[in-house]
Protein backbone atom coordinates (compact mmCIF):
# COMPACT_ATOMS: atom_id res chain seq x y z
CA UNK A 1 0.00 0.00 0.00
CA UNK A 2 1.53 3.75 -0.78
CA UNK A 3 1.83 6.47 1.71
CA UNK A 4 -1.54 8.28 0.96
CA UNK A 5 -3.43 4.96 0.85
CA UNK A 6 -2.02 4.35 4.24
CA UNK A 7 -2.53 7.41 5.20
CA UNK A 8 -6.23 7.17 4.53
CA UNK A 9 -6.14 3.37 6.00
CA UNK A 10 -5.18 5.31 9.88
CA UNK A 11 -7.59 8.30 9.03
CA UNK A 12 -10.59 6.20 8.62
CA UNK A 13 -9.84 4.10 12.16
CA UNK A 14 -10.32 6.76 14.33
CA UNK A 15 -11.96 10.02 12.32
CA UNK A 16 -11.67 13.27 12.87
CA UNK A 17 -13.57 16.30 12.62
CA UNK A 18 -11.62 18.69 9.87
CA UNK A 19 -13.23 22.55 8.62
CA UNK A 20 -12.49 23.47 5.07
CA UNK A 21 -13.41 27.34 4.74
CA UNK A 22 -13.22 27.68 1.25
CA UNK A 23 -16.46 26.52 0.94
CA UNK A 24 -17.11 28.35 -2.72
CA UNK A 25 -14.37 26.89 -4.34
CA UNK A 26 -14.98 24.05 -6.80
CA UNK A 27 -11.85 22.28 -5.62
CA UNK A 28 -12.48 21.83 -2.09
CA UNK A 29 -16.21 20.87 -2.48
CA UNK A 30 -14.77 18.07 -5.28
CA UNK A 31 -12.55 17.23 -2.47
CA UNK A 32 -15.56 16.94 0.30
CA UNK A 33 -17.54 14.83 -2.17
CA UNK A 34 -14.57 12.60 -2.34
CA UNK A 35 -13.72 12.72 1.59
CA UNK A 36 -17.04 11.69 2.54
CA UNK A 37 -17.40 8.93 -0.39
CA UNK A 38 -14.48 7.10 1.22
CA UNK A 39 -15.52 7.91 4.78
CA UNK A 40 -11.83 9.57 5.47
CA UNK A 41 -12.77 12.35 7.94
CA UNK A 42 -16.10 14.32 8.70
CA UNK A 43 -16.34 17.77 7.06
CA UNK A 44 -17.47 21.07 7.93
CA UNK A 45 -17.73 23.33 5.53
CA UNK A 46 -17.80 27.67 6.48
CA UNK A 47 -20.57 29.90 4.39
CA UNK A 48 -24.33 30.42 3.78
CA UNK A 49 -25.83 27.04 2.88
CA UNK A 50 -27.51 28.10 0.00
CA UNK A 51 -24.56 29.67 -1.90
CA UNK A 52 -22.42 26.49 -0.79
CA UNK A 53 -25.16 24.06 -2.35
CA UNK A 54 -25.51 25.93 -5.03
CA UNK A 55 -21.78 26.08 -5.81
CA UNK A 56 -22.03 22.01 -5.59
CA UNK A 57 -24.69 21.24 -7.90
CA UNK A 58 -23.92 18.07 -9.57
CA UNK A 59 -21.33 16.89 -6.83
CA UNK A 60 -22.59 14.81 -3.93
CA UNK A 61 -22.08 16.37 -0.39
CA UNK A 62 -24.62 15.11 1.79
CA UNK A 63 -23.42 14.25 5.36
CA UNK A 64 -21.35 17.87 5.35
CA UNK A 65 -22.09 19.85 7.69
CA UNK A 66 -22.39 23.85 6.40
CA UNK A 67 -22.38 26.40 9.63
CA UNK A 68 -23.10 30.08 8.45
CA UNK A 69 -20.60 32.53 11.29
CA UNK A 70 -23.62 34.64 11.08
CA UNK A 71 -26.37 32.24 12.34
CA UNK A 72 -23.86 30.65 14.96
CA UNK A 73 -25.19 30.48 18.52
CA UNK A 74 -21.53 29.86 19.95
CA UNK A 75 -20.51 33.34 18.32
CA UNK A 76 -20.59 35.25 21.55
CA UNK A 77 -18.33 33.02 23.26
CA UNK A 78 -15.58 33.05 20.38
CA UNK A 79 -15.59 36.75 20.25
CA UNK A 80 -15.07 36.48 23.98
CA UNK A 81 -11.95 34.21 23.73
CA UNK A 82 -10.31 36.40 20.87
CA UNK A 83 -10.49 39.32 22.81
CA UNK A 84 -8.85 37.14 26.20
CA UNK A 85 -5.90 35.72 23.88
CA UNK A 86 -5.33 39.33 22.57
CA UNK A 87 -5.71 41.39 25.18
CA UNK A 88 -2.65 42.34 25.42
CA UNK A 89 -2.35 43.27 21.36
CA UNK A 90 -5.70 45.73 22.11
CA UNK A 91 -7.62 43.62 20.97
CA UNK A 92 -11.43 44.90 21.16
CA UNK A 93 -14.74 43.14 20.89
CA UNK A 94 -15.53 45.25 17.82
CA UNK A 95 -12.74 44.19 15.64
CA UNK A 96 -12.87 40.15 16.84
CA UNK A 97 -16.44 40.42 15.75
CA UNK A 98 -14.92 41.74 12.70
CA UNK A 99 -11.98 39.06 11.97
CA UNK A 100 -14.28 36.48 13.03
CA UNK A 101 -16.29 37.16 10.09
CA UNK A 102 -13.48 35.71 7.85
CA UNK A 103 -13.91 32.27 7.28
CA UNK A 104 -10.37 31.40 7.65
CA UNK A 105 -10.27 33.17 11.93
CA UNK A 106 -14.00 31.48 12.34
CA UNK A 107 -12.45 28.10 11.13
CA UNK A 108 -9.33 28.25 13.11
CA UNK A 109 -11.51 29.25 16.30
CA UNK A 110 -13.35 26.67 15.98
CA UNK A 111 -10.18 23.92 15.64
CA UNK A 112 -9.42 25.84 19.31
CA UNK A 113 -12.69 25.22 20.74
CA UNK A 114 -12.56 21.65 19.95
CA UNK A 115 -15.54 21.49 17.44
CA UNK A 116 -13.19 20.41 15.10
CA UNK A 117 -10.05 18.45 14.96
CA UNK A 118 -7.90 20.43 12.52
CA UNK A 119 -8.34 23.00 9.88
CA UNK A 120 -7.01 22.79 5.47
CA UNK A 121 -7.13 25.86 3.51
CA UNK A 122 -4.83 27.79 1.13
CA UNK A 123 -6.07 27.20 -1.99
CA UNK A 124 -7.40 30.29 -2.52
CA UNK A 125 -5.84 32.05 0.52
CA UNK A 126 -2.25 32.90 0.66
CA UNK A 127 0.20 31.12 3.14
CA UNK A 128 0.39 34.10 5.41
CA UNK A 129 -3.18 34.66 5.89
CA UNK A 130 -4.00 30.88 6.36
CA UNK A 131 -1.17 31.12 9.28
CA UNK A 132 -2.17 34.24 10.42
CA UNK A 133 -5.16 33.05 12.71
CA UNK A 134 -3.60 29.76 13.77
CA UNK A 135 -0.48 31.69 15.47
CA UNK A 136 -3.12 34.08 16.68
CA UNK A 137 -5.76 31.62 18.17
CA UNK A 138 -3.51 28.29 18.55
CA UNK A 139 -0.18 29.57 19.31
CA UNK A 140 2.70 27.40 18.84
CA UNK A 141 3.15 23.48 20.16
CA UNK A 142 4.53 23.10 23.72
CA UNK A 143 8.47 23.00 23.56
CA UNK A 144 8.15 24.38 19.85
CA UNK A 145 10.35 27.46 19.12
CA UNK A 146 9.46 27.95 15.10
CA UNK A 147 6.52 27.03 13.15
CA UNK A 148 7.55 25.74 9.80
CA UNK A 149 6.29 23.30 6.68
CA UNK A 150 7.39 20.21 4.42
CA UNK A 151 6.15 18.26 1.87
CA UNK A 152 6.16 14.62 1.52
CA UNK A 153 7.02 13.68 -1.67
CA UNK A 154 6.61 10.18 -2.96
CA UNK A 155 8.80 9.58 -5.95
CA UNK A 156 7.69 6.69 -8.39
CA UNK A 157 10.20 4.10 -9.07
CA UNK A 158 12.55 5.61 -7.02
CA UNK A 159 14.97 2.89 -4.43
CA UNK A 160 16.25 6.14 -2.77
CA UNK A 161 14.63 7.71 0.47
CA UNK A 162 11.73 5.44 1.98
CA UNK A 163 11.09 3.47 -0.99
CA UNK A 164 10.65 6.83 -2.84
CA UNK A 165 9.08 8.74 -0.04
CA UNK A 166 10.80 11.37 1.70
CA UNK A 167 9.85 15.07 3.30
CA UNK A 168 11.36 18.52 1.92
CA UNK A 169 11.64 20.77 4.22
CA UNK A 170 11.15 23.85 5.29
CA UNK A 171 9.80 24.44 1.68
CA UNK A 172 6.85 25.85 1.83
CA UNK A 173 7.31 28.61 4.93
CA UNK A 174 11.07 29.91 6.56
CA UNK A 175 12.67 31.80 4.08
CA UNK A 176 16.42 32.39 5.33
CA UNK A 177 16.65 30.55 8.49
CA UNK A 178 19.42 30.82 10.32
CA UNK A 179 21.40 27.71 11.53
CA UNK A 180 19.74 27.40 14.84
CA UNK A 181 16.19 27.54 12.94
CA UNK A 182 17.63 25.18 10.71
CA UNK A 183 18.40 22.73 13.57
CA UNK A 184 14.48 23.19 14.70
CA UNK A 185 13.58 22.54 11.17
CA UNK A 186 15.19 19.39 11.39
CA UNK A 187 14.29 18.00 14.56
CA UNK A 188 10.47 18.84 13.68
CA UNK A 189 10.90 17.23 10.36
CA UNK A 190 12.61 14.25 11.37
CA UNK A 191 9.52 13.78 14.17
CA UNK A 192 6.87 14.31 11.37
CA UNK A 193 8.47 11.54 9.20
CA UNK A 194 8.15 9.15 11.90
CA UNK A 195 5.02 9.84 12.71
CA UNK A 196 3.30 9.90 8.81
CA UNK A 197 5.71 7.51 7.17
CA UNK A 198 5.96 5.14 10.19
CA UNK A 199 9.60 4.75 8.98
CA UNK A 200 12.93 5.99 11.06
CA UNK A 201 13.70 9.13 10.12
CA UNK A 202 17.49 9.67 8.86
CA UNK A 203 18.47 13.44 8.09
CA UNK A 204 20.54 15.25 5.63
CA UNK A 205 21.24 18.38 6.20
CA UNK A 206 21.72 19.73 2.10
CA UNK A 207 24.61 22.43 1.19
CA UNK A 208 25.92 22.83 -2.28
CA UNK A 209 29.57 21.33 -0.50
CA UNK A 210 30.05 17.98 1.07
CA UNK A 211 32.28 17.64 4.19
CA UNK A 212 34.28 20.62 3.34
CA UNK A 213 34.23 20.24 -0.49
CA UNK A 214 33.51 24.28 -0.58
CA UNK A 215 33.84 26.97 1.69
CA UNK A 216 30.95 29.68 2.39
CA UNK A 217 29.18 31.42 4.85
CA UNK A 218 25.68 29.51 3.92
CA UNK A 219 27.73 26.27 4.38
CA UNK A 220 29.02 27.24 7.48
CA UNK A 221 25.39 27.87 8.27
CA UNK A 222 24.58 24.34 7.57
CA UNK A 223 27.54 22.84 8.86
CA UNK A 224 26.35 25.10 12.85
CA UNK A 225 22.62 23.83 11.87
CA UNK A 226 23.87 20.14 11.88
CA UNK A 227 26.09 20.72 15.08
CA UNK A 228 23.00 22.10 17.06
CA UNK A 229 20.58 19.56 16.19
CA UNK A 230 23.21 16.59 16.94
CA UNK A 231 23.14 18.57 20.29
CA UNK A 232 19.02 18.73 20.50
CA UNK A 233 18.51 15.37 19.42
CA UNK A 234 21.59 13.30 20.49
CA UNK A 235 19.85 10.22 18.97
CA UNK A 236 18.69 11.03 15.92
CA UNK A 237 20.60 10.13 12.92
CA UNK A 238 21.53 13.18 10.83
CA UNK A 239 24.67 14.14 9.24
CA UNK A 240 25.50 17.35 6.84
CA UNK A 241 26.92 19.53 5.06
CA UNK A 242 25.86 17.33 2.06
CA UNK A 243 24.79 17.55 -1.53
CA UNK A 244 21.86 16.23 -2.75
CA UNK A 245 23.23 13.42 -4.64
CA UNK A 246 25.28 12.47 -1.49
CA UNK A 247 22.75 12.68 1.06
CA UNK A 248 20.63 10.12 -0.96
CA UNK A 249 22.78 7.94 -3.17
CA UNK A 250 24.57 5.18 -1.75
CA UNK A 251 27.69 5.10 -3.82
CA UNK A 252 28.28 9.13 -3.45
CA UNK A 253 27.64 8.94 -0.45
CA UNK A 254 30.03 6.61 -0.18
CA UNK A 255 32.23 8.39 -2.27
CA UNK A 256 31.55 11.82 -0.96
CA UNK A 257 31.29 11.49 2.70
CA UNK A 258 33.18 7.91 3.94
CA UNK A 259 32.57 7.40 7.29
CA UNK A 260 29.28 8.71 7.36
CA UNK A 261 26.20 6.63 8.35
CA UNK A 262 23.95 9.16 7.11
CA UNK A 263 25.59 9.85 3.65
CA UNK A 264 23.27 7.93 0.60
CA UNK A 265 20.34 6.98 3.04
CA UNK A 266 18.79 10.18 3.44
CA UNK A 267 14.81 10.23 3.60
CA UNK A 268 14.37 13.30 5.64
CA UNK A 269 16.03 16.53 3.57
CA UNK A 270 16.64 20.04 5.05
CA UNK A 271 17.33 22.34 2.34
CA UNK A 272 19.32 25.64 3.55
CA UNK A 273 16.55 27.92 2.57
CA UNK A 274 12.93 28.03 1.31
CA UNK A 275 14.53 29.06 -2.37
CA UNK A 276 15.73 25.68 -2.29
CA UNK A 277 13.52 23.89 -0.89
CA UNK A 278 10.59 25.26 -3.09
CA UNK A 279 12.34 24.68 -6.19
CA UNK A 280 13.52 21.36 -5.50
CA UNK A 281 9.71 20.14 -4.57
CA UNK A 282 8.32 21.22 -7.39
CA UNK A 283 11.04 19.82 -9.89
CA UNK A 284 10.91 16.58 -8.29
CA UNK A 285 7.29 16.82 -8.81
CA UNK A 286 7.17 18.05 -12.40
CA UNK A 287 9.83 15.82 -13.55
CA UNK A 288 10.04 12.83 -11.25
CA UNK A 289 5.98 13.00 -11.37
CA UNK A 290 6.02 12.87 -7.65
CA UNK A 291 3.13 13.13 -5.53
CA UNK A 292 3.28 16.37 -3.14
CA UNK A 293 1.50 16.20 -0.01
CA UNK A 294 1.73 19.86 1.42
CA UNK A 295 2.72 22.05 2.62
CA UNK A 296 2.03 20.30 5.98
CA UNK A 297 2.70 22.68 9.05
CA UNK A 298 4.59 21.45 12.12
CA UNK A 299 4.93 23.64 14.92
CA UNK A 300 0.89 24.62 16.03
CA UNK A 301 -0.52 23.80 18.60
CA UNK A 302 -3.45 21.84 16.87
CA UNK A 303 -3.24 20.76 12.90
CA UNK A 304 -3.73 23.84 10.56
CA UNK A 305 -2.56 22.78 7.44
CA UNK A 306 -2.04 25.82 3.84
CA UNK A 307 -2.68 24.49 0.63
CA UNK A 308 -0.66 24.97 -2.91
CA UNK A 309 -2.94 27.70 -4.80
CA UNK A 310 -2.01 25.07 -7.51
CA UNK A 311 -3.49 22.26 -5.80
CA UNK A 312 -5.79 19.56 -7.05
CA UNK A 313 -8.77 18.19 -5.42
CA UNK A 314 -7.31 15.43 -4.82
CA UNK A 315 -4.27 16.86 -3.33
CA UNK A 316 -6.79 18.48 -0.72
CA UNK A 317 -8.06 15.03 0.49
CA UNK A 318 -4.74 14.15 0.86
CA UNK A 319 -3.57 16.66 2.85
CA UNK A 320 -7.36 16.38 4.72
CA UNK A 321 -6.18 12.87 5.39
CA UNK A 322 -2.34 13.82 7.04
CA UNK A 323 -4.60 16.30 9.24
CA UNK A 324 -6.68 14.11 10.57
CA UNK A 325 -3.50 11.57 11.11
CA UNK A 326 -1.98 14.63 12.83
CA UNK A 327 -4.98 15.13 14.73
CA UNK A 328 -4.79 11.32 16.15
CA UNK A 329 -0.92 11.82 16.88
CA UNK A 330 -1.78 14.70 19.40
CA UNK A 331 -4.55 13.18 20.90
CA UNK A 332 -2.04 10.84 22.09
Amino acid sequence: MDFIQTIKQRAKSDKKTIVLPESLELRTLKATEKILKEDIANIILIGKENEILEKAEGLDISGVKIIDPENYAQMNDFIDTLVELRKNKGMTREKAEELLKNPLYFAVMMVKKGIADGMVAGAVNSTADVLRPSLQILKTAPNTKLVSAFFVMVVPDCEYGANGTFIFSDAGLVPNPNSEELAAIAVSSAKSFEHLVATEPIVGMLSFSTKGSACHPDVDKVIEATKIAKELAPDLKIDGELQLDAAIVPSVGASKAPGSEIAGKANVLIFPDLDAGNIGYKLTQRLAKAEAYGPITQGIAKPVNDLSRGCSDDDIVGVVAITCVQAQINEN
